[in-house]
């Protein structure tokens, strides 16, 4: 009987014991500190991929948005007009803006310059014109340019600005002017920036009256004619960037392009806040623009920049191409892959940012 006594005793103690060793392992265990994150590794895997999806067709994309230094988009109160807006002999050398505009499909034409693209979308009611470069370059550019395919500037209905920039709303009144009041389509909050400083937009004002505004939150159809311009709100680059997608036609055949209206980092992204919340804007706009274009099958990549599509060079290739393969038609791959390209750069800066408030 003593023995048993003991022998429960015994077991007893047992239990205690290994419930009492859990208990210590457990806080001990609770007690180790977390592993220290490694913000350099974080960077580099985001950057890694990112040069992956880029290969050779979106090195242009690549460098700018990952090893550029990012221009930062602090906010500017600024309310001066641009010194060529008053004075055309400041303006900068034609020789170093102009390009040959070029039919690019069936109904697209390149009536941009060297550097910043504007395109003319054809449709069975009239013309919608995207983007419109710079003031002092538009009227070469786009007025003269579509001269050369028989086209009069009252051909224009719509005009779409993909953002509030001035080397892309910059000769929206002269050729607003030129088409009689064809209607600017941009998004609300591009709207209020101009608004709201119109000395920096003098000479390069749309109509407000007559003007049709996105909100940042909700897709919109712009149709003329048989043809829509699905029209994507992808704020980031700046708060009313807007991004599209649409159908053209390459002898008779169909394709679909998704061209980004906003790809360097043209907002704050100097110090944590307010930075690490605007990449989290772009970085979510050029997933959702993604999403869209593969949903929608997209397979030409545009922007509003040769140095994100290559527009010029492609433009040239043109010119030998014969019935070969049309340059600008990248494939849905490659069209899915720019904004792999785009997001993970963003990712990378964002990471950089939050390793700078951990004072890394």
């Amino acid at each position: 009987m003593i023995l048993r006594k003991r022998s429960r005793l015994a077991l007893c103690l047992t239990a205690f014991l290994l419930a009492g060793g859990g208990v210590v392992a457990a806080t001990t265990a609770e007690a180790q500190p977390k592993p220290a994150r490694d913000y350099d590794a974080e960077i580099h895997a985001a950057q890694v991929a990112a040069k992956s999806a880029a290969g050779l067709e979106h090195l242009g994309t690549l460098n700018r948005t990952c090893f550029l230094p990012p221009v930062n988009g602090a906010p500017d109160t600024t309310d001066v007009a641009p010194a060529y807006i008053d004075d055309p002999s400041k303006a900068p050398a034609k020789a170093t803006w102009y390009a040959d505009s070029a039919q690019v499909f069936d109904d697209l034409y390149f009536v941009g310059g060297s550097i910043h693209s504007a395109w003319l979308l054809k449709t069975s009611a009239g013309l919608i014109l995207i983007d419109s470069g710079y003031q002092y370059s538009a009227s070469t550019l786009i007025l003269d340019g579509m001269k050369k395919f028989g086209f009069s500037p009252t051909d224009i209905k719509y005009i779409i600005i993909s953002h509030a920039h001035s080397d892309h709303i910059g000769g929206v009144q002269v050729v607003q002017e030129a088409t009689n009041g064809a209607p600017v389509v941009m998004g609300t909050k591009d709207w209020q920036t101009v608004k709201q400083f119109p000395n920096r937009y003098k000479g390069q004002t749309p109509d407000f009256k007559t003007g049709i505004k996105v909100p940042d939150n909700k897709d919109y159809d712009l149709k003329l004619g048989g043809t829509t311009v699905h029209i994507v709100p992808t704020p980031g680059h700046t708060p009313g960037t807007l991004s599209m997608i649409f159908t053209v036609h390459d002898f008779g055949t169909a394709h679909t392009v998704s061209y980004s209206g906003g790809t360097a980092f043209g907002f704050q992204n100097d110090k944590p806040n307010p930075g690490l919340k605007n990449y989290d804007t772009y970085i979510n706009s050029a997933r959702k623009m993604q999403a869209e274009s593969t949903n929608a099958k997209a397979d030409v990549l545009l922007s509003n920049h040769s140095e994100f599509d290559n527009a010029v060079t492609k433009t040239r290739e043109l010119a030998s191409r014969g019935f070969g393969p049309n340059p600008f038609v990248n494939g849905a791959d490659s069209v899915k892959a720019y904004y792999d390209v785009t997001s993970n750069c963003a990712l990378a800066a964002r990471i950089g940012l939050e390793k700078s408030a951990a004072g890394q």
